[in-house]
This record gives C-alpha cells, sequence and structure tokens, in this order.
C-alpha cells in the first residue's frame, strides 16, 4: 500500500527510541487529534548519509515545534539498535525527537518505502496533518538526502491553509482564491 496525498494517515501503535528513557516508548502515528506530524523515513542506522539528516531536523526541531509539528525518524532497525547508534555516536547527541523501531516493516509498509532488495527504508517524507490526513509525500533514493528547511517551508506554507505560489516563504503574500 502507498500512501497518498489525501489519503488518512493509518494510525499505526509503534514503539520508539527517545534520548533519556530506558526503555522503547510506545506511541500511535497517524491518529486524528494529535499535532502536525513530520514523519520522515532513513535507511538504516550506522550509514553515512542518514547522520546528516538526523542532525539537520534536529537543528530545526524548535522551528517545527513553533509551527505546532513533532517531527518523528523511522528507520526498520530495531530499538536496540538505535539505542546503541544514538548514544555512542558523537555526532547524534542533538537527537531528542522520537526514532520508530519498525523492524517487523509494518509502518514502512504501509507508507510505501520499503526496499526490496534489503529490507531498509527509502527516504521517504510526510506531513500529517493534526486530522490525521497526509498533506505532502516526498520519496527519493536512499543515496539522496533531503532538505529539512525545504520540509518546514512546506509545512509553514501548508499551515496558512491558502495558495502559496512557488518558493513561497513565511510573511510573503499568499494568492487570491478565483471567485
Amino acid at each position: 500500500m502507498n500512501i497518498k496525498v489525501g489519503d488518512p494517515a493509518p494510525p499505526v501503535a509503534v514503539e520508539a527510541y527517545v534520548r533519556g528513557e530506558a526503555d522503547p516508548v510506545s506511541m500511535k502515528i497517524g491518529r486524528p487529534g494529535g499535532p502536525w506530524t513530520v514523519l520522515f523515513f532513513y535507511t538504516r542506522d550506522f550509514t553515512l548519509v542518514s547522520p546528516t539528516e538526523l542532525r539537520a531536523f534536529a537543528g530545526l526541531e524548535a522551528d517545527f515545534a513553533l509551527e505546532g509539528a513533532a517531527v518523528v525518524a523511522a528507520t526498520t532497525d530495531s530499538w536496540h539498535v538505535h539505542r546503541a547508534w544514538l548514544e555512542t555516536s558523537p555526532g547524534l547527541t542533538d537527537i531528542h525527537y522520537p526514532v520508530i523501531a519498525d523492524p517487523t516493516q509494518v509502518l514502512t509498509r504501509l507508507y510505501g518505502v520499503l526496499t526490496s532488495e534489503d529490507g531498509s527504508a527509502l527516504r521517504g517524507t510526510f506531513i500529517i496533518d493534526p486530522k490525521g490526513i497526509v498533506r505532502y509525500a516526498s520519496v527519493t533514493d536512499a543515496t539522496i538526502g533531503r532538505n529539512p528547511e525545504e520540509t518546514l517551508r512546506i509545512l509553514q506554507a501548508l499551515r496558512t491553509g491558502k495558495l502559496c505560489p512557488v518558493s513561497w516563504q513565511p510573511g510573503e503574500p499568499t494568492l487570491p482564491v478565483a471567485a
């Protein structure tokens, strides 16, 4: 199943690594009534491109929070692998958002980002609104890192509820709706 923009996000109970917690943290992804959610999938722990993305999202986590959005990462690695990587890699000490462990690949399959080659995830980014509707979806090859600043800009544009022209930035005018 592939999630499309406009689809309800499937409500899935997951477990996540959260820094400072001794055990996995249970959470639900895609439930109506939650905050805006930026869910991004990355390939695997202990890889080369993924930590650059994790750090970049962490650097903007406060900006996402100001927009009323929670940042959540996910991959098919287990909670134990997440813990080992995130607690031993000096460059990843600022990761405080949840990192979902999806070793059964349920979430990864639902969002259509599971690779057939090795069971890892493609780099998928999904923005889910408070009603539980997927409002943005992007999937790229595992070799290409994404731009979290662009994800933030898209979230800000979605939150206006208006028509936003190309390269729109917060504070710029939106487009009028034709009568």
